[in-house]
């Protein structure tokens, strides 16, 4: 079996070679845009592939993964719906949901523990956003954390200290919380 990054350089002069990746790694992908655009979930994926195979030719195996690169093409996929949603709404964002990015009412189904919802919400919000996307990523997505990195375009030294200063904060965030004295630590 190829290489997701051997497959993904292939693909640049073979494009049959870019199916395989579309097999492996749909799920992971849409199960990203479901956690942050639950109703655009479905049309979100059709555009991260489109986008991923028109610039196949810009992936660069030195600069990270394949299933890297295609993380951050779906962040900024997601990133532009945002942007058209917030231009076409003209509403403010919810309280409720963290300013400027992902819509969190979904979240709440999608939780174990919903007696610390608030508290991990809350905990989050107050993230700066590159601190908060790095999280998700390695937490949700499973992503290591040179793969965030390579997503949101830092050096992944960078990453793993914000990584670490997000995970701290958090933690302070939900000490006491029933979801720490039900894990003992949740990171």
């Amino acid at each position: 079996m190829d290489r997701d990054e051997d497959l993904l350089v292939r693909a640049a002069r073979e494009p049959a070679a870019f199916e395989p990746l579309v097999d492996r790694h749909s799920v992971a992908l849409h199960g990203y845009l479901v956690r942050r655009a639950p109703t655009a979930a479905d049309d979100l994926l059709s555009e991260v592939w489109l986008q991923a195979y028109a610039t196949r030719h810009t992936y660069d195996a030195d600069r990270g993964s394949a299933r890297g690169w295609l993380f951050g093409v779906a962040r900024n996929v997601l990133a532009r719906h945002w942007q058209t949603l917030s231009r076409t709404s003209g509403a403010p964002q919810r309280t409720s949901e963290i300013p400027g990015v992902d819509p969190w009412r979904a979240v709440d189904q999608r939780l174990d523990v919903a007696a610390v919802v608030p508290e991990l919400r809350n905990g989050l919000a107050q993230l700066p956003e590159p601190e908060r996307e790095l999280l998700l990523l390695v937490a949700w997505e499973q992503l290591t954390p040179s793969e965030a990195a390579a997503v949101v375009g830092i050096p992944a030294g960078t990453a793993r200290s914000r990584l670490h200063r997000a995970r701290t904060r958090l933690r302070v965030a939900l000490s006491g919380s029933t979801l720490t004295n039900l894990t003992g630590d949740f990171a």
